[in-house]
């Protein structure tokens, strides 16, 4: 052996102990009285010492062997102190915390934590996934059924609003059953979950509606005239034409047909802690049942990121829809879904926001027409402040100049309304957030 290969075998045991740890991510799962607490955990260790953070809040402890204690420190310097055992990717164990209610006291609530795997190499990946199972609620307490990290494209498929799939066999109960949760592994509470809709393609050549019209459209005379509506109407989905008919049309109806213009009725992440899970029916900040016909291929979602990985729901699949949905059903049918899914950093919106080549739109939603616009309004304000560095004043200018408004959902036990602004007239400012 040379003196020069010698030098090498010396120094190389010491450079590989000089590379630093690589922080683990974890998923804590605290059971506080019946009431399921998730967050993000990210620890690094040094020998037998663990230092870190939990949702920002710093982490210091020791593992020896499979035993592991930690004590997290808050802004206030209130300490969580952790006990618990690791095994493989799992741990459990109790967790000491403030009493909410009394400065003296200190509860103890059980725990677990999943260990995220780590970010694969190589660039973003394109992934396959078949669903088997389905969800008629939007839950943090789900099983996820994929891991994803930002940049990350799945190709998927969706059911109908009833719980049929593309051979028209019923997989899931109806109510708008979902595909989902899809864990983005680096999404924390606080972050914005862009979703990229790259493809939406029908899988089927027929879907199924009503003749119906919502209550809320009804004035008193039409409501009195509308008693033998609520009947279902299939419809035939002609890919080749790009439009869809009715099946079997009255005689005035014969020439009737609309075009094809798949959309997702259904696009949420978990709701926050505090929230019980959600009805796939529901709609609020989190998205869900949002009935928008602007959710479609080429546009981009934004949601506020609730939960560590913000478990990313979608179903609810429509070849054409009007505003509102005012027949309670659109053309209900089942979908090929192409999805991209972004992370950025802090920003929540507080509404969901979509994003087209020509638009930004804000969709409000809540019990009334009238509280679904204000809250389109004031989501729409928020985006030309953060994006736009806009004060309120100015914000008060262009909505003033610009805005445009649609109902978007009738339909649901809450409405919506989309606040729009033409990407067209903002050319001239300058966009601080791409």
């Amino acid at each position: 052996m040379n003196r020069l290969a010698a030098l090498v075998l010396c120094v190389l045991p010491s450079l590989v102990s000089a590379q630093p740890a690589t922080p683990e991510q974890w998923v804590v799962t605290t059971d506080r009285w019946g009431n399921l607490l998730h967050q993000s955990l990210s620890w690094t260790q040094e020998g037998k010492k663990l230092s870190g953070e939990l949702e920002g809040d710093r982490l210091e402890g020791e593992r020896q062997g499979a035993e592991v204690r930690f004590v997290v420190t808050d802004s206030r310097q209130a300490t969580s102190v952790f006990t618990g055992r690791r095994s493989g990717d799992t741990l459990k164990g109790t967790v000491e915390l403030p009493d909410p209610n009394d400065a003296k006291a200190r509860a103890r609530h059980g725990f677990t934590a999943r260990r995220v795997p780590p970010r694969p190499s190589g660039p973003p990946r394109v992934l396959d996934f078949k669903p088997t199972t389905y969800s008629n609620e939007f839950s943090a307490n789900r099983e996820p059924v994929l891991t994803l990290w930002s940049g990350d494209t799945v190709r998927t498929t969706t059911l109908d609003s009833g719980g049929m799939d593309e051979k028209g066999v019923t997989r899931a109960l109806y109510g708008n059953p979902q595909t989902g949760p899809f864990f983005i592994a680096d999404a924390r509470v606080g972050d914005t979950l862009a979703i990229r809709l790259v493809r939406l393609r029908l899988s089927r050549d027929s879907a199924d509606s009503l003749d119906a019209i919502v209550g809320r459209a009804l004035t008193p005379r039409l409501a009195s005239r509308s008693g033998e509506l609520g009947k279902p109407v299939r419809w035939r989905l002609d890919v080749a034409r790009g439009v869809a008919s009715p099946e079997s049309p009255s005689e005035r109806l014969k020439g009737f047909s609309i075009p094809l213009r798949p959309m997702l009725g259904g696009l949420a992440v978990a709701p926050d802690f505090g929230m019980p899970p959600m009805s796939t029916g529901d709609t609020g900040r989190f998205g869900g049942n949002m009935d928008f016909n602007e959710v479609v291929a080429g546009n981009t979602v934004y949601l506020p990121v609730g939960q560590p990985g913000a478990l990313l729901y979608l179903g609810d699949g429509h070849a054409g829809q009007g505003d509102g949905e005012t027949s309670q059903f659109a053309l209900e049918t089942s979908l090929e879904v192409e999805f991209t899914v972004e992370v950025i950093r802090g920003k929540a919106p507080s509404m969901p926001r979509v994003e087209s080549p020509t638009h930004l739109m804000v969709l409000g939603q809540a019990g009334s027409l009238d509280d679904a616009l204000r809250l389109a309004t004031s989501g729409l304000t928020q985006w030309l402040e953060q994006d736009y560095g806009l004060g309120l004043s100015e914000c008060a200018q262009v909505l003033g100049s610009s805005v445009q408004y649609s109902v978007a959902n009738l339909a649901g036990r809450s409405v919506g309304v989309a606040a729009k602004l033409e990407k067209a007239r903002l050319e001239g400012l300058r966009r601080t957030r791409e």
